[in-house]
């Protein structure tokens, strides 16, 4: 019964998205429908829907280009995007890989500015997960992009009984693929850093909260980023990379059940063709969901000059302990 149920969604998924092509393909792509810039003295985005925005592909939302005023090369790969709603997960086998698989990147969504700093992606409910979304992205000064999620499931038959919620940030040709955070036992002020680099797609990929126990039986013997858990465990909810001589931080709000997630080539091959770009990415689970409910994800995106771990452990402080972060 459930697979029929996945499978007659599905059909309804390719009817519903043929319609919305349909419908948006008269319009153009343009700032004051799908995506826009904004900026600060020292950064500057631009943030946007599912849309087309050259060289951007279209089917990749969140943000469309990272800069600074200190290095004009795009942070992620520019045919792609950062913190990029990529994907809802339960369960079970996906059984369609595309349109179900990447459903956030494909179902309809709205964007909308609202002020000179502030934009909101809006997705109705989606066909198949059946999800409603609201993602606001607010630069803030200095160096600071801050994201909050919130979504609302509306099934009540996903399996496993949680939801899965994945963001994909598609780096753009870093020297050093991986990411860094504080192994289990270790704190900001003690801490104990694990450098981490997978061997490859989909092995090992997901890295656990020392505090997370949640065991997901999932169907089938495919292979995942959210599927493959490594041994290791953080213990502070944030990590950082490098890209050239700048660090990208990603620190979230203490709450929801996050996830880490890392590949070594998700982003694709370089614009030069001689390597590979990583994806480093992160999910939320939500356990024993109820239907209806808002479950919510705050977040903040450093970005700024390398200047060593002592300010990485900083900026973590200086958002974690504002107040409403506790």
């Amino acid at each position: 019964m459930q697979v029929f149920s996945k499978c007659f969604l599905i059909i309804i998924l390719s009817i519903s998205f043929a319609l919305s092509a349909c419908a948006t393909s008269a319009k153009p792509d343009s700032p004051d429908e799908d995506f826009a810039p904004f900026s600060l003295p020292g950064l500057r985005c631009v943030l946007g829907n599912n849309a087309k925005a050259e060289p951007h592909l279209r089917g990749y939302n969140g943000v469309f280009s990272l800069t600074s005023d200190t290095n004009e090369e795009n942070a992620f790969v520019p045919l792609f995007s950062g913190l990029n709603l990529e994907h809802y997960f339960d369960a079970q086998v996906v059984t369609e890989p595309g349109a179900v698989f990447f459903e956030p990147r494909r179902a309809p969504m709205n964007f909308e500015r609202i002020n000179e700093h502030t934009a909101e992606l809006f997705q109705p409910v989606t066909p198949v997960y059946g999800v409603e979304s609201l993602t606001r992205f607010t630069l803030t000064e200095p160096h600071y992009l801050d994201m909050h999620f919130r979504c609302t499931p509306l099934r009540e038959d996903l399996a496993g009984g949680f939801l899965g919620v994945f963001w994909a940030s598609y780096i753009n040709a870093p020297e050093d693929k991986s990411i860094y955070f504080l192994g289990a036992g270790s704190s900001l002020d003690e801490p104990r850093w694990i450098q981490f680099c997978t061997q490859s797609h989909n092995r090992d990929s997901t890295v656990c909260s020392e505090k997370d126990d949640f065991k997901i039986n999932f169907e089938g013997e495919d292979s995942t980023l959210f599927k493959a858990i490594s041994p290791l465990r953080y213990s502070v909810p944030f990590f950082y990379g490098h890209i050239r001589d700048h660090v990208l931080i990603f620190i979230f709000t203490p709450g929801p059940m996050i996830r880490f997630a890392h590949s070594p080539s998700g982003a694709g091959p370089t614009e030069k063709g001689d390597d590979t770009n990583p994806a480093w990415d992160f999910q939320m689970i939500v356990p024993d969901y109820t239907v209806g409910q808002d479950y919510e994800l705050e977040m903040r995106l450093v970005y700024k000059k390398w200047l060593g771990r002592d300010d990485v452990l900083q900026e973590v402080r200086s958002y974690l302990e504002a107040p409403g972060k506790e």
